[in-house]
């Protein structure tokens, strides 16, 4: 497992997120801040994502690789798409090094944020977790395993819908289930007893309002996956 920010004095962190839509979807980072909020951190959250952008289409863009040279990230999040297949996995691999060195140069750490195949592609939840654990661990990064905690989370209950309905972005659900696991991992905190709402007073992303059982569910899930690697 690679290894998060060890934060149990951390209270203001700025994340910088660099992906596709499967990161703006129902607004992640949003989320995350307001996780922060809940649990009684200030976490500052940025966002350069782009609809289908891969890390290749990023670096020769741009805009991510400015927005990381203006520095001050606690952490920088890369995302891409699932990255299954054996090419997609070596571009993967080669646009983290150019990025993780961009990220190091700003004084940052990269994090790698796990994603999931389409619905008709499931047997692949195990090709994208090989790849974005290995390009992790290949720059020594935090693992943020999104993937592996849908995956959890349906062992423990199958009718969880986090798949929207094009079958491949995220339903509120199942970004709120990422967003748990993108603020364990990059604050080092248990995500076990936060509240089973979040909302956004601006409206920022969708009301998430669980019952308990819901939500210990989904922490349980978050914790089996994060603390002692995927259930």
């Amino acid at each position: 497992m690679t290894s998060s920010l060890l934060a149990a004095a951390v209270v203001t962190l700025r994340v910088l997120f660099v992906g596709n839509s499967l990161t703006f979807a129902n607004n992640v980072p949003a989320m995350v801040e307001a996780l922060g909020r809940a649990n009684g951190d200030t976490i500052e959250c940025v966002a350069v994502a782009l609809p289908d952008f891969s890390l290749e289409d990023h670096w020769n863009h741009g805009d991510a690789a400015r927005a990381i040279a203006r520095g001050g990230w606690s952490v920088v999040v890369l995302q891409q798409g699932p990255s299954a297949l054996p090419e997609s996995r070596v571009l993967l691999n080669e646009y983290v090094r150019k990025f993780d060195q961009r990220i190091r140069a700003a004084g940052s750490k990269t994090a790698m944020f796990m994603v999931w195949p389409s619905s008709q592609r499931q047997f692949d939840f195990g090709g994208v977790s090989q790849s974005y654990a290995g390009a992790a661990k290949l720059v020594g990064g935090i693992l943020i395993p999104v993937g592996d905690a849908w995956r959890a989370a349906w062992r423990r209950d199958a009718k969880l819908q986090f798949y929207g309905p094009d079958g491949f972005h995220p339903t509120p659900l199942g970004s709120y289930l990422a967003a748990l696991v993108i603020y364990r991992q990059i604050t080092g905190r248990s995500v076990a007893g936060l509240a089973p709402t979040l909302t956004s007073p601006a409206g920022a992303f969708p009301a998430i309002v669980l019952t308990p059982a819901q939500a210990a569910l989904l922490h349980d899930a978050v914790e089996s996956v994060t603390s002692a690697g995927p259930a």
